[in-house]
C-alpha cells in the first residue's frame, strides 16, 4: 500500500491534526482549527496538555483521551468534554477510530519517567494507522509498534535525538516517517533534515511544514 499523508498536519512542536472521517488532534498546544471529534493528550506537561487550547477546539462531540495526570489537570481547569483515561497496552474504539496506547518514556534522562505511564498513541482511522510517539527516547517497545506512518520526536534534550529517532524508525519500519518536536522550545529544522538524511534509501520520510 502506498500510504498518503496529506490528511496529517503538523501544527508546530508535536501538535498534530489528523483529518478524515473524524477530526483528531494530538497534543494541541497554542493552535487553532476546526472543532475536534477526538483530542489525544500524551502527558500533562504544559506544551502537550494545554487547557485553553483544548477548550477552544472542543465542540459538542469532542471526546478526550489521555493519561491520569493530564485528565486531572483538565478537569481542574473546567474541561467538561468526556475524558477517557488510558495506560500503555490498552486499546479502545471511539467514533469508529481505533486507539492503542503505547509506552512513551525516557531511558537515559529523567524528564518523562517510565513509572508515570505516559502515552504514545497508534491511531487507526480510514484504514490508515498513525503512530504518535509522544515525548520518548528510543525504547525497546518500539520494536513491537506496527503503523504505516510514524511521527517521531527528533530534537533531543527531552526526547530522542535525530539519530536516535532514525534508529527508532528503522526498528518500526513504517511506510512513512515524519519528524516532530522541533522548532519551538528546543530543536530546529536542521534536526528534521538530519533525521531524513539518516533514513535516505531506507524509510521514506516527509518533513511537514507547519499548518493551521
Amino acid at each position: 500500500m502506498n500510504v498518503k499523508t496529506d490528511h496529517i498536519f503538523r501544527l508546530g512542536h508535536d501538535s498534530i491534526r489528523i483529518n478524515g472521517s473524524q477530526n483528531i488532534y494530538i497534543d494541541p498546544w497554542e493552535v487553532s482549527g476546526p472543532p475536534a471529534d477526538l483530542i489525544l493528550i500524551t502527558h500533562d506537561h504544559y506544551d502537550h496538555c494545554d487547557p485553553p487550547t483544548v477548550k477552544a477546539l472542543s465542540g459538542p462531540r469532542t471526546q478526550i483521551v489521555t493519561e491520569a495526570a493530564a485528565a486531572a489537570h483538565l478537569k481542574r481547569e473546567g474541561i467538561v468534554s468526556p475524558i477517557t483515561i488510558m495506560v500503555p497496552g490498552e486499546e479502545i474504539e471511539i467514533y469508529g477510530v481505533n486507539l492503542k496506547a503505547v509506552p512513551s518514556y525516557n531511558s537515559n534522562k529523567n524528564f518523562h519517567p517510565r513509572a508515570n505511564n505516559w502515552l504514545g498513541f497508534i491511531v487507526t482511522m480510514d484504514e490508515v494507522s498513525v503512530y504518535h510517539a509522544g515525548d520518548t527516547d528510543f525504547i525497546p517497545e518500539m520494536a513491537d509498534i506496527k503503523a504505516q506512518v510514524a511521527l517521531l520526536p527528533v530534537s533531543g534534550t527531552y526526547t530522542m535525538t535525530a539519530g536516535e529517532a532514525a534508529a527508532a524508525a528503522l526498528a518500526i519500519m513504517p511506510e512513512v516517517a515524519i519528524p516532530m518536536h522541533y522548532g519551538k522550545i528546543v530543536g530546529d529544522e536542521s534536526m528534521a533534515e538530519e533525521f531524513a538524511a539518516a533514513l535516505k534509501g531506507k524509510v521514506k520520510t516527509e518533513i511537514k511544514a507547519i499548518s493551521q
